[in-house]
């Protein structure tokens, strides 16, 4: 029993059903939740870019064949574009199928217009070859500052090769990096006795500001996003795990952690580092790692481009705007673009969908507004699809490349059965 209560597991889970309470009863709690919360995603945050850095140098100047590093790089971008796009299908099939729009009163929600400016100036001001044209940094220092995990991912990879090339000249520096490396894993470790206060603080924000009473006008579409993911996960993500002959439950009991830090924070970010660790732990070589789970973060939003895709349509049958089968491959080709091109942009989620209408000039934009109430309820879905879609990215990767250790996934399984 003592064994069960002091399991990080289940800390979260009863720091995320206070949370629900505290929010139900004290709302004016709320700004104290979310700077609790806030807190602890910072303390996650300050390690990421170091960590990130450390593993993709480490995993390339070992790796020692940059052909290698140049063959799962565009590996990993090819698969995050199958499946991504494939997620946009679905959520539009499902759409289609379901009609959560069906029906809504849009003017009984006295939604306010004004607080989607914001977005919708963001929108207009995203320039896709100006994001491209980005990445490469001009100052890495900044980039460390502000957590830019493409910047920093690119400046790694760089890095990297340049270690590589040192030979055994390199070696101690390599070392060296090896026991930072370590030590920030320590460090990791430490902060993660704190996820349940953050997921505590999250839970409590979000009913505290919201109100379950939010749900219910929006119920329909939240249902049906939840269903897709469901679907997505158990389904096609399960299928891939079939492909490539690992099992999706064992993983998923393996990073139950992760997914109830996420549940409880609302954000991705919050598991990252631990992440990366796991994916090690499960038999991904650390090159893999560091190259398809941040790139993953940015470029593999399998959640969000559900939620994307299922929005459009929601918001298209709200306005009894018919899409026609030609207008909806439009949006799966204007998706495609939008969804990677905002990756990292607070708020990119409502961005990517403000420049989507914005292009397809068929639904108003204004209409957004309606989704403000309900959409941290549905984030939750997003950032764990795309979690767990970042995850089984990696072991495919590592399978592809022959960079698995089948006898670490077995042990890291089979401990935690």
């Amino acid at each position: 029993m003592k064994r069960i209560f002091t399991h990080l597991t289940f800390q979260v889970l009863i720091a995320i059903l206070l949370g629900v309470i505290t929010g139900m009863f004290f709302p004016e709690f709320s700004p104290t939740a979310k700077l609790i919360s806030q807190t602890f995603i910072n303390m996650i945050s300050m390690l990421i870019a170091p960590i990130i850095f450390f593993t993709i140098v480490l995993g390339i100047a070992q790796m020692g064949d940059m052909k290698k590093v140049g063959r799962v790089g565009g590996k990993a971008l090819l698969y995050f574009e199958i499946v991504t796009t494939l997620a946009i299908i679905i959520g539009l099939f499902v759409a289609n199928i379901l009609k959560p729009g069906v029906g809504f009163n849009a003017s009984a929600q006295h939604v306010d217009p004004s607080k989607v400016k914001v977005y919708e100036e963001s929108a207009s001001q995203i320039n896709w070859t100006e994001f491209f044209a980005h990445i490469p940094t001009k100052n890495i220092f900044d980039s460390f500052a502000k957590g830019d995990v493409l910047q920093i991912l690119f400046f790694a990879i760089l890095f990297g090769i340049g270690l590589s090339r040192m030979g055994s000249g390199g070696q101690s520096l390599i070392s060296t990096f090896e026991k930072l490396s370590k030590v920030l894993f320590n460090v990791m470790k430490i902060v993660m006795k704190l996820a349940p206060l953050g997921a505590f603080g999250g839970m409590a924000f979000t009913i505290g500001t919201y109100g379950l009473g939010t749900l219910l006008p929006l119920g329909k579409l939240m249902l049906a996003v939840y269903l897709t993911m469901g679907f997505f996960i158990f389904g096609i993500l399960n299928l891939i795990c079939y492909l490539f002959k690992f099992s999706l439950w064992k993983y998923l009991k393996f990073i139950r952690q992760e997914i109830v830090i996420v549940l409880g924070t609302s954000s991705s970010e919050s598991v990252l580092p631990s992440m990366m660790q796991k994916m090690q732990q499960i038999g991904c070589s650390k090159s893999v790692v560091g190259l398809v789970i941040p790139t993953g973060y940015s470029f593999n939003l399998d959640g969000t481009s559900i939620y994307l895709s299922m929005s459009v349509i929601f918001l298209s049958q709200v306005y009894n705007v018919n899409l026609s089968l030609m207008q909806q491959i439009t949006i799966i080709g204007i998706l495609m673009v939008t969804s990677k091109g905002a990756a990292g942009v607070t708020g990119s989620g409502f961005i990517v969908l403000a420049s989507t209408l914005t292009a397809l000039k068929l639904i108003p934009i204004e209409s957004i507004a309606i989704l403000l109430g309900v959409d941290r309820f549905m984030s939750e879905a997003r950032a764990i699809t795309n979690m767990i879609g970042n995850g089984i990215a990696t072991i495919v990767i590592a399978k592809s490349e022959k960079e698995f250790d089948n006898e670490a996934y077995l042990s890291a399984i089979g401990q935690d059965s």
